[in-house]
């Protein structure tokens, strides 16, 4: 999409519907009396450009409920760089934390030109304390992923994400200009130099499953530029807004199980790595008894919180799907200080595991692996966020497959 309009209007106060989990039904004073404290943010996510130059139809920002980015500024001001950056020194050193993530983010971040780049991070590294190292990196489209804004990144040693669907048709079947053109080929152009002589920052690909593309034939596409990493995304959706080819409420379907489970199967049987998958790594880490590294799966306390080109704080910007000003804290990075969000209902519910499960999800066997599914994927309008995913079924269906794969190779192995 070329660049979004800008509005002069200020942001509407969050449009909250009353009543519904976790603003009605946490007691974070309950919680404190029996031991529970917060986990501090690592991850920090600056929204350093809020428009964007494609104009992708399943993007969560621009096309779902939540259009607060038409009354924000299109860019993070000098003024709140330099207060997140030192709010985030404030946090890593109350915290002792002697690693914090920030990852740039938009819209898309790159538009806010390599001046803008280059003063966060020379900024947050200058304020950072001593033994905090801070790991920026950056999720962009790849569209801009030229020779001298990769010698920029490379300077500052800045990690890239790339937004990549498969190839060309699936691809460019929802991400493309504002004028219909498909964005695949500027992608590549600059994967080619990612993936080639700027290769030390290449940090992975995002790709959103679309049940219309060959589940198979879009993870060897993926594979093109020898990632080191792969993300599958599961489509936004909710109770109220399933998402494409699902009915939650009725038959036992499992298209999105089915799909993953195809390349699960391609990906692990394969003679070499060739490359991670999160999602996929995820679950068999927590079926072998391990600690979920990834807010999507599994119970393990989310440090994540986000900031916008206005200051303001919020929690993932994914709940844009849920309802207008899902995010929102109504707190803000000049007047308040990380530690303030540690309290807001929204990110406790993230953080205390299966006390904020339902009893569906509590008596399901692979609850301790599913961990409920990714938050956002369970609101239901008038209820809220204390139910199972939407993806419930392809969830346990997928989990049970990848787990029956796991087991008998642990078997032949062992017997």
């Amino acid at each position: 999409m070329s660049p979004r309009s800008v509005s002069t209007t200020a942001v509407a106060p969050p449009d909250r519907p009353r009543g519904e989990w976790p603003g009605r039904g946490i007691d974070l004073d309950r919680l404190r009396d029996v031991g529970w404290r917060p986990a501090p943010f690592r991850e920090f996510v600056l929204k350093l450009h809020s428009r964007c130059n494609l104009a992708c139809d399943h993007c969560y920002v621009y096309e779902s409920a939540d259009q607060s980015w038409r009354a924000r500024p299109t860019a993070m001001s000098a003024a709140v760089i330099d207060a997140t950056a030192a709010r985030i020194a404030e946090h890593a050193r109350a915290h002792g934390l002697t690693e914090v993530g920030v990852v740039l983010h938009g819209g898309e971040p790159l538009l806010a030109g390599p001046r803008t780049i280059e003063s966060v991070a020379r900024g947050l590294r200058a304020v950072a304390p001593a033994g905090c190292r801070v790991d920026i990196s950056v999720q962009t489209n790849g569209v801009l992923l030229t020779e001298p804004m990769l010698r920029l990144l490379a300077r500052h040693d800045i990690g890239v994400s790339v937004s990549l669907d498969g190839d060309r048709a699936a691809h460019d079947r929802h991400r493309r200009h504002a004028d219909g053109r498909g964005s695949h080929t500027r992608v590549m152009r600059g994967l080619s130099l990612l993936s080639g002589p700027y290769r030390r920052l290449y940090r992975g690909l995002l790709c959103t499953v679309d049940l219309a593309n060959d589940p198979v034939e879009t993870y060897e596409a993926l594979l093109e530029t020898a990632p080191p990493k792969v993300d599958l995304l599961l489509p936004h959706g909710s109770w109220g807004s399933p998402p494409p080819g699902l009915d939650p409420g009725r038959g036992d379907a499992t298209p999105y199980a089915d799909w993953l489970a195809a390349v699960f199967d391609r990906w692990y049987r394969a003679p070499r790595r060739e490359t991670g998958i999160r999602f996929l790594e995820e679950i068999i880490n927590l079926i072998l008894g391990g600690r979920s590294r990834s807010e999507s799966i599994g119970l393990s306390p989310v440090a994540l919180v986000v900031v916008d080109t206005d200051g303001t704080l919020q929690q993932v910007d994914t709940l844009k799907t849920s309802f207008a000003g899902a995010p929102e804290t109504g707190l803000t990075v000049t007047e308040h200080p990380f530690d303030d969000a540690l309290g807001h209902p929204g990110v406790v519910a993230r953080q205390i595991g299966l006390s904020a499960l339902p009893v569906t999800c509590l008596r399901c066997p692979v609850r301790d692996v599913c961990g409920g599914g990714y938050y956002v994927h369970r609101y239901r309008p008038g209820d809220g966020y204390r139910n199972p995913s939407v993806y419930c079924r392809d969830l346990r269906r997928l989990i049970e497959h990848i787990s029956h794969e796991i087991r008998r190779d642990l078997a032949r192995l062992t017997g």
